[in-house]
């Protein structure tokens, strides 16, 4: 078998669906992402656990140092900016020559780029063992560039092979990270655009961060009145600080995100409704609690946090939004530091309200 030393180019907007089989060399959009670092006896390269290579399988280790795992979901805080977006892809260290030696010789198969695959075992022998070179896969350049190859997979060398990772291949930035798997010296990252960053694995832990879904209390909670406020409020502890720890191995490279609350924004669900304070915004208190518990005697009062509906609702109930705002930052190797967008997360309350001249509460 052997490959076809021609370039195969083809638009971004395939990548999600189409499968070429060119040469015995496969050109193709990965799996989803799937975080998994195979233990240290074992080889790297990022492996589905198939024997395959997979370019969506990052080494990166995530680990959540305070505030629990959040209580929540993975990914389930939104960002208050519709355009940021977590990094793309990069390039990571993969295998030291004798952990590529070992894949190769027990023909492993799978992404040796991330939009470009190798099965059979004289695709990469030709490339890493025996010199030849071999085309990177450049989508933004008008031509392939040549990768030019190695001998005898690097042996008597310290350092890795590195490969691109794109936790979402049908992203089109992926198509930044078109290199195949190339040589650094240990200690160093590759002069690339798409290199890793201690701002990178901060951009990566925060969609790592898992946020408490929590609702909030209400007084009166099954039914609301008109006119009367309904207060709202969140004891302290409901919400902490969530803190995500993400290492490269072998890089060095680390950063930690932090996640604060600070805010609980609440929209009644209809413009027949007066929120407290009047920008719907419940500042967190210094003891980590929102607002303030409803008292015996506090029905006509105005509470620090809460709602006051000015019209029934008639079947229908009203769809109280109640958002946590997340203060994001986060830290990192050699002191690197800085802010990333805030982040909520939504939970939707029905709310019935009723029209009454008097009530006791």
């Amino acid at each position: 078998m052997t490959r076809a030393r021609s370039a195969v180019r083809w638009s971004a907007a395939l990548t999600a669906a189409v499968l070429l089989y060119s040469g015995g060399t496969t050109y193709a959009a990965g799996p989803t992402d799937n975080t998994n670092v195979p233990p240290a006896d074992e080889q790297g390269g990022g492996t589905d656990g198939k024997g395959g290579l997979s370019a969506s399988v990052s080494s990166i280790r995530i680990k959540y140092v305070s505030g629990g795992d959040g209580g929540g979901k993975e990914g389930n805080l939104g960002t208050v900016d519709p355009n940021w977006k977590p990094p793309a892809c990069w390039y990571e260290p993969a295998f030291t020559p004798a952990q590529l030696k070992r894949f190769v010789d027990t023909d492993g198969g799978g992404d040796v780029g991330i939009h470009e695959s190798w099965w059979g075992k004289e695709l990469w022998t030709d490339h890493y063992r025996d010199g030849k070179p071999a085309d990177n896969f450049d989508l933004n350049s008008p031509t392939n560039s040549v990768a030019e190859g190695y001998e005898d997979y690097n042996e008597g060398k310290d350092g890795y092979f590195w490969r691109g990772v794109a936790p979402d291949d049908s992203d089109p930035d992926s198509w930044d990270c078109g290199r195949i798997m190339f040589w650094v010296d240990a200690g160093e990252v590759p002069d690339d655009p798409n290199s890793p960053t201690p701002q990178t694995l901060a951009e990566y832990a925060y969609n790592k961060v898992k946020v408490p879904e929590t609702k909030v209390e209400l007084k009166p909670a099954a039914k609301s009145t008109v006119n009367l406020p309904t207060w709202v409020w969140l004891d302290k502890g409901t919400f902490q600080e969530v803190k995500v720890r993400a290492e490269l191995p072998n890089t060095g490279l680390w950063a930690e995100t932090t996640a604060k609350p600070v805010a609980l924004h609440l929209e009644p669900g209809t413009e027949d409704a007066e929120v407290y304070p009047a920008s719907g915004d419940c500042e967190i208190n210094g003891d980590g609690s929102i607002g303030t518990p409803y008292k015996a005697g506090n029905a006509d009062k105005t509470p620090p946090c809460g709602i006051r509906y000015l019209r029934a609702t008639n079947g229908q109930p009203y769809q109280l939004k109640a958002s946590i705002t997340w203060e994001i930052s986060w830290e990192g190797t050699g002191g690197a530091n800085g802010d990333l967008p805030n982040g909520t997360f939504e939970t939707t309350q029905d709310m019935n309200v009723q029209e009454i001249q008097a009530i006791n509460r």
